[in-house]
């Protein structure tokens, strides 16, 4: 956190908290004192409706009951990356709490649980004074309900709902506990200490439990701005703490999507047009239907499905369905043809631009052949590969709808299923189950996996688990997009770039992706919007995990064009950036940085900002004498502004870089007319354990606000070993995956 965050005590100022209100006046549920982040009227109203006294109010609540027992509810899905104990962390330390007394549930998936904090936290920051908190609040609660936004992704459960909004519900829970001690006492709440979920007056030597004082405190009403602690004196935040998910998965109860069972359920196995955005045209059941347990044949209009008693059963039945499609005129794509539109695109479509800054045209004029440096790179489709396949299970009935599956945006899904039931979303309810991965996969198009569940039980008039098979679920999957990236840039007489251009050939999100931070005074980087027929989704660390292998491969090329040391010659182009200097020079200095080749091995390095976290990786590695690949260390350095529980993400960067070697190493959809070829594992391979490397992470708190980290880690893992590659073999990776290239060292 910067200086001019903090008060002159060294505490965060008010304003990190100045629009989270808490729940009007309080309320007791079953003898408990329940807070929440968001202190309006109308969602005060709201949850009160919803939860007819049965003690269980939720989204982004806390929960004091009389035996002193402390609930935090938390509005996001629980995929691996440590969410559900994080925000309770958070939370916790702000209210004193006993962290042995606190638990952790999951939010449902209900408009009165909308995520306020997400929108607030991506508009508007800390810039905001503490006089407009209630206006503020109250605009961005309905804002969150009409957008359904209750979504897990981008890095935002901590940057956003932890510091915005529960950090705030435990600080203003706390004063109002000691309001409620002072009262009971008749002493002066400033005399009042907390610690470990007791309320203590040193001086009389009385002391009281947040349970016991919880129905008193709800009479106050909640401090919409209370004062954050400081750095210095958090006793949970920052400490190595067992999450909470990791037992349940260790001993085998853990409950995913795929797990779930409803009385009197079917299965269903379902199969889209090969040809993405294609129609069925015909259907012959007659085989299927005859086959045993089969119950019904679903046309879906784009896939068709096989209900039977068991999965294997419909699955089998599936094969035997005769279906005959309309492509729509796809049939005839293939990969080449793709990159070949988007190369053609770049050069006809009117472009758009994310910057364009000096006089970068004029540079180019007046500059020589040797001193212009250029070079396209491409990148392929990636599907997600979640290890759990897509799944919901339905059930219609009576102009109402229950799913269960796993999702990253519960309010999504009970649109999404809605609109599918033909009923009111008051009549849905979602039953929301841990995500055996997610990475972006789980975010819901109209027309993804909820929609055909929902469609299949209502055909079938009976509870259905609809399982996606491998093969089914990566060759439709919501891809990250392919790309090509084009580069120019011109070199003054010390090798330093004075002009920058860049052309690329798809805009996504998030829109900073493809900025630079080296200082460069000339920059033109520009964009059309070139796609192919197949659905697009976010991919973890969307953009930037394209963007980055494109700019540090550049900066390396350039670095290499000037006869430079890549470290210094990117530290020299940082001076303005501190953070991001600092966070390269401690990864390069961690790993024992070399710019050469050493007993057959060579480093490469990069680094990006993403998600409000700066990550840098210098990769170390060597070629075997079969060609392949051997990553033997990854050394890692992570600015994320506060360190909330240095085991996730220690975690998380580990496992940002497994997921991101997969896709550097072997990632890549392909598409022959019009269909995806790849289908399951052994064509689109995962990196395995015996290819790990060693990887050592350096944490560096700058005190900057909170960034992100499900994704930060991943985007500088490609280009790191990519410019390792070329110190070790002179062979310059433009396009990925590696598996696609012959490599040998020359040193």
């Amino acid at each position: 956190m910067t200086k001019e965050n903090m008060d002159n005590g060294g505490a965060p100022k008010k304003k990190l908290t100045r629009r989270k209100f808490l729940l009007g006046t309080g309320a007791v549920v079953g003898g408990g004192l329940v807070l929440g982040y968001m202190a309006l009227p109308n969602q005060n109203a709201d949850i009160a409706r919803r939860d007819k006294g049965n003690g269980r109010i939720l989204s982004g609540w806390i929960r004091i009951t009389p035996d002193n027992k402390i609930s935090v509810i938390v509005p996001h899905a629980e995929m691996g990356q440590g969410t559900h104990t994080a925000l309770p962390m958070m939370a916790a330390d702000e209210l004193d709490a006993d962290w042995s007394l606190v638990s952790m549930e999951q939010a449902p998936g209900l408009p009165e649980f909308a995520n306020e904090p997400l929108g607030e936290g991506y508009i508007l920051g800390d810039s905001m004074p503490d006089i407009l908190a209630p206006l503020i609040n109250k605009s961005f609660y309905s804002i969150a309900k009409a957008m359904d936004l209750q979504i897990t992704g981008g890095s935002t459960s901590v940057r956003f709902t932890g510091q915005y909004g529960m950090r705030v519900a435990g600080a203003a829970a706390r004063e109002m506990l000691m309001k409620a001690a002072a009262d009971q006492w008749s002493v002066s709440a400033s005399e009042l200490t907390t610690e470990k979920s007791f309320v203590h007056h040193k001086a009389s030597g009385q002391s009281a439990s947040y349970g016991s004082l919880a129905q008193a405190a709800s009479q106050f009403d909640p401090n919409p701005t209370p004062k954050l602690k400081a750095k210095g004196d958090h006793t949970i935040v920052g400490t190595r703490i067992q999450r909470f998910d990791i037992p349940s998965k260790v001993d085998g109860s853990a409950q995913y999507g795929i797990d779930a069972e409803v009385d009197g359920m079917l299965y269903a196995a379902i199969a889209r047009v090969p040809v993405h955005g294609g129609q069925v045209t015909s259907v012959d059941d007659a085989a299927a239907l005859a086959m045993p347990g089969v119950k019904k044949v679903c046309n879906l209009g784009y896939a068709v499905a096989v209900v039977a008693d068991k999965y294997w059963r419909a699955k089998t039945a599936l094969d035997a369905v005769g279906v005959e499609f309309d492509g729509l005129g796809n049939e005839g794509l293939d990969t080449d043809r793709i990159f070949q539109k988007f190369a053609s695109d770049l050069t006809t479509m009117d472009l758009e631009f994310d910057i364009e800054e000096g006089d970068v045209d004029g540079i180019f004029d007046g500059a020589t052949d040797a001193t212009v440096v250029e070079a396209d790179y491409a990148v392929p489709y990636l599907a997600h590969a979640c290890m759990e396949p897509m799944n919901c299970t339905a059930w219609v009935r009576d102009g109402a709808c229950d799913i269960w599956t796993g999702t990253q945006a519960a309010l999504m899904a009970r649109a999404a299923a809605a609109t599918a039931a033909g009923c009111d979303p008051d009549k849905v309810t979602v039953h929301n189950f841990m995500l055996g991965g997610g990475f972006g996969r789980r975010i819901h198009s109209e027309n993804d996996y909820i929609r055909p569940a929902v469609e299949i039980s209502k055909m079938s008039g009976a509870p259905v688990k609809t399982i996606w098979s491998r093969e089914e679920d990566m060759r439709f999957d919501e891809y990250r997009p392919a790309m090509v990236s084009q580069f120019r840039a011109v070199l003054d007489d010390g090798g330093k770039p004075v002009a920058w251009r860049n052309r690329y050939s798809d805009k996504r999100e998030p829109v900073e992706a493809p900025l630079i931070p080296y200082a460069v005074d000339n920059q033109s980087i520009g964009y059309v919007v070139s796609q192919s027929h197949l659905k697009l989704g976010p991919w973890r660390s969307v953009d930037h995990s394209q963007h980055a292998f494109f700019t540090e491969s550049f900066v390396d090329e350039l670095a290499h064009a000037a006869d430079a040391d890549p470290l210094e010659y990117r530290l020299s182009l940082l001076l303005d950036k501190p953070r991001h200097a600092n966070v390269l020079k401690t990864a390069a200095d961690a790993a024992g940085w070399y710019a050469g080749v050493r007993g057959g091995r060579a480093m490469g390095l990069a680094v990006h900002e993403s998600f409000g976290s700066i990550v840098a990786h210098v990769a170390e590695l060597s070629v075997g004498d079969d060609g392949m690949v051997h990553v033997h260390r990854v050394t890692s350095a992570v600015d994320c502004g506060e360190a909330i529980n240095p085991d996730t993400i220690e975690a998380q960067i580990e496992s940002a870089i497994i997921y991101g070697m997969t896709a550097a190493c072997y990632g890549e959809i392909t598409v022959e007319n019009g269909q995806v070829v790849e289908g399951n594992f052994p064509d689109y391979e995962m990196v395995r354990l015996a290819e790990v490397p060693e990887i050592d992470v350096h944490i560096i708190e700058s005190g900057a606000r909170l960034g992100g980290l499900g994704e930060p880690g991943l985007p500088p893992i490609a280009p790191a070993m990519t410019n390792a590659l070329y110190t070790l073999t002179g062979t310059r990776v433009r396009k990925l995956p590696l598996k696609n290239y012959e490599f040998s060292a020359t040193a």
